[in-house]
């Protein structure tokens, strides 16, 4: 019989974790021959609303869902996990100025990175979902230090599946035939999505839709600012495309990559593309399909891109520099 994948939920009673709870008991995630265990982490006053949450993926019978478990204790919930999906994080409030966020947030993740080094399996997989994603991802990790660096990603999935739509949309084609899209940097505002090597039904997507005007700016604002318009446009944050990502995210790293494309996440900088060594940015990234990835090599990158793409950097150095006394 085959051994359950045990996944680690964090948040797992918040709006993200409830679009994504049912997707991985269902088997999206994983496949639909792989058994899994839910270890789902919610703040102590929480926990009658978790345990609304377990009912009802135990009402849906899933054939794969071995076991459910509820707790307030990050090491219980990280016991033995192979994935870990760290979606839990206070949200950014009214006024609230991205450092004193990050000041808010950093503590979470200190806990939760030295709850993973001492409970997790020993192939975990870390997937930071909490905002602000790429700092959370980089504060844990420094505080797990038997942890490779291999294993740890920030969410930029959702930015890259933006960005598709947006070229698909623009282009008048279905989002399956944009290929080879690009998140680079940090999952914020300043992010660069990167047009330049996107393609269109194989062809150069600066080819396709002929107006650079757009593509360096309608484009790029318009990837950069959606999370904000879509709570403009609803009153709520994106819920259900964040799960998705997260789902998509994690296949793309249980399989492996198409051959000749490419998704995005960010990941512990090697040093390419002059990205600072040690910080955690968003690059395009090739899975074998096997637990191992890589990140694309030998991209060209225009004045412009490289532009874009330092921006992003220095707000990540930026946001590395607020939270130094957590880095472990």
């Amino acid at each position: 019989m085959t051994q359950p994948v045990r996944v680690a939920v964090t948040g797992a009673a918040g709006q993200i974790a409830y679009n994504l709870l049912f997707s991985i008991g269902s088997g999206e995630m994983l496949g639909p021959s792989t058994p899994v265990v839910l270890q789902l982490l919610e703040m102590t006053p929480v926990l009658p609303s978790l345990k609304g949450v377990a009912m009802e993926i135990e009402d849906c019978a899933f054939p794969l869902v071995r076991d459910v478990v509820c707790t307030d204790n990050p090491e219980v919930a990280f016991k033995d996990a192979n994935w870990a999906l760290l979606v839990g994080a206070k949200p950014r409030g009214k006024g609230q100025e991205r450092k004193d966020l990050i000041r808010e947030n950093g503590p979470i993740f200190v806990g939760q990175g030295r709850a993973l080094a001492k409970c997790a399996a020993p192939d975990i997989r870390i997937l930071v979902v909490g905002n602000p994603a790429n700092t959370n991802c980089l504060i844990a990790r420094k505080n797990a230090p038997r942890i490779p660096d291999d294993r740890w990603f920030a969410m930029t999935r959702l930015d890259h599946n933006r960005a598709q739509a947006q070229l698909a949309k623009r282009a008048g084609v279905p989002a399956a035939d944009v290929t080879n899209v690009s998140i680079w940097g940090n999952h914020s505002t300043t992010q660069y999505p990167d047009f330049l090597h996107a393609k269109i039904r194989g062809r150069p997507a600066r080819e396709a839709i002929k107006d650079d005007a757009w593509l360096r700016g309608e484009f790029i604002a318009t990837v950069q600012k959606r999370g904000a318009a879509v709570i403009e446009a609803r009153g709520k944050s994106s819920a259900a495309s964040a799960a998705n990502a997260a789902v998509a995210h994690v296949k793309s790293f249980v399989a492996a990559t198409p051959a000749g494309d490419w998704t995005s996440a960010a990941v512990i900088s090697d040093g390419s593309y002059d990205v600072p060594q040690g910080i955690c940015s968003s690059f395009p990234v090739r899975s074998n399909g096997r637990g191992g990835w890589e990140i694309v090599k030998g991209l060209d990158l225009d004045a412009f891109a490289k532009e874009k793409i330092a921006a992003s950097i220095k707000e990540l150095d930026e946001e590395r520099a607020v939270v130094a006394d957590l880095l472990g």
